[in-house]
């Protein structure tokens, strides 16, 4: 990755990401609204009754703050496109500027129309869909200047491999292990209680912890968002014990799966089965156990649950790992599904069935994962080609890479929107996933400037906080307002 030591200045694209994040936040906004009903207490247009008297309830407030903000907005989305025609930017991002500028006013109209007359379930969705396709004209914007500010003079991964050689086609470089560590085997220690400290870490580091409490918490929410009289303690209980379970039986069968290549990369070549401190057939029983333990507490819970933890299971550890992984760029985009399912399994333990709010909590998980997981791959473009693996970075490129999380990420987002609408997340729900969502949005422009490993960790812990923040939100919106 290239190093840029000096952070220029971003007055264009500055304005473009806070022209976007304040339309999302009146589409995030007016969701909730809707839901709430907030909008029955001001039914004027454009002040609450004849304009002389200030609102008398909160909710009241509520929709006169959304209809301030929408002008406040409007004017910043105004200015904003005045100031990209002055600076003579490119045509494609005046044309999405003129799109959001067109689109805007009829929006505004809906929303009197709504305030007035009252909102039906038609007129909401065209509303809702507005605001999000304003929302992408917007971003569209900002990816589109953001490459052609940062992306100049990169070559493709198609041309090249790290090593200035020609690839095989699939954009990564032979996986021969040239170069790459060669682990050991650690020295293990004589007294019986420091190997048995050994082995247990070993064999816990099998099972991906890290990835166990992200996805432990993405069951929990669907859980809680479905709520009823399902969501008992003891289903919520033996669903996340299962799914811990599930978690780990898949990490450590992608560590089996994986264990030469794990060798030849630097990041992974000190793993438990690449360093042979654990034994292959081992680690195939354990993960057997690991299975079978959480599917008996999934079918517990019911049978739907149980087939689609198995589905779980089989898609990261076979589909993903030997499927996807090792041959297409779209392993990421596509692998995001076995995050996506935690979502579906919660909500299916508790109701017996998948209904759209655990779709569109999955569908959230599913938009999220590249967003996320491109920026690791940023970081460690060197070390997945030293693998062989087809990575975004690898592949099309660092200047894609980037575009693509971009897009992502506003794909998230309008998901978090929807799930926002559709469901009866409330207010603090929507201010988690406009502020974090701010702040995501910001390290990632931060990535396209500095172009560093550090930028790149930067946003890969800001998708991190996102989701995690986000779900949280869920967990007390569903249960506790």
């Amino acid at each position: 990755m290239r190093i840029v030591t000096r952070f220029p200045s971003i007055s264009l694209p500055g304005m473009l990401a806070a022209t976007a994040m304040g339309v999302y936040l009146l589409v995030v906004a007016g969701a909730v609204t809707a839901v709430t009903d907030a909008a029955s207490a001001c039914m004027a247009w454009p002040a609450c009754g004849d304009g002389s008297s200030l609102p008398a309830t909160t909710d009241g407030w509520i929709a006169i703050g959304h209809r301030l903000a929408a002008i406040v907005v409007g004017v910043v989305l105004v200015f904003t496109t005045l100031l990209a025609w002055r600076r003579g930017v490119e045509a494609r991002v005046k044309a999405a500027l003129g799109l959001a500028v067109v689109l805007y006013p009829l929006q505004a109209g809906i929303g009197a129309v709504v305030a007035v007359a009252g909102a039906s379930a038609s007129l909401s969705a065209i509303h809702l869909a507005l605001g999000v396709l304003i929302f992408a004209s917007t971003l569209a914007a900002l990816a589109w200047r953001l490459e052609i500010l940062t992306g100049h003079g990169e070559q493709s991964g198609r041309e090249v491999d790290t090593a200035g050689d020609s690839t095989d086609g699939s954009g990564a470089p032979p996986a021969d292990g040239v170069g790459t560590p060669s682990p050991e085997r650690p020295d293990l220690p004589t007294s019986r209680i420091a190997r048995a400290k050994l082995t247990v870490r070993a064999y816990y580091s099998l099972m991906k912890p890290r990835l166990m409490w992200l996805l432990c918490l993405v069951a929990a929410a669907a859980m809680a968002l479905a709520g009823g009289p399902g969501f008992t303690p003891g289903v919520v209980a033996a669903t996340l014990v299962g799914g811990a379970l599930a978690i780990g039986a898949s990490g450590t069968f992608n560590h089996v799966l994986e264990r030469d290549v794990d060798r030849r990369m630097q990041r992974t070549s000190d793993r438990p089965l690449a360093t042979d401190l654990v034994p292959v057939g081992n680690a195939v029983a354990f993960g057997i156990i690991l299975a079978g333990i959480s599917l008996a507490l999934f079918a517990w819970v019911n049978l739907l649950a149980a087939a689609l933890g198995l589905v779980a299971i089989v898609f990261y550890s076979v589909i993903y790992t030997l499927v996807l992984k090792p041959n297409t760029v779209q392993n990421t985009v596509i692998g995001g599904a076995a995050g996506a399912l935690p979502a579906l399994i919660g909500w299916a333990a508790v109701t017996g069935e998948i209904g759209l709010g655990g779709v569109l909590l999955a569908t959230l998980i599913f938009a999220w994962t590249p967003a996320h997981f491109y920026n690791l791959a940023l970081a460690y473009k060197e070390d997945y080609a030293r693998g062989g693996f087809p990575m975004m970075p690898v592949v099309r490129g660092e200047t894609a890479t980037r575009r693509h999380i971009v897009w992502y990420l506003g794909a998230t987002l309008a998901v978090a929107a929807a799930l926002a609408a559709w469901t009866e997340l409330g207010w603090l729900f929507a201010a988690t996933t406009v502020v974090v969502g701010a702040v995501f949005l910001w390290a990632v422009i931060r990535l396209h400037f500095e172009r560093t490993e550090t930028a790149a960790f930067r946003a890969f812990h800001a998708s991190n906080a996102y989701l995690g923040l986000a779900l949280l939100a869920v967990l007390f919106d569903a249960t506790l307002f």
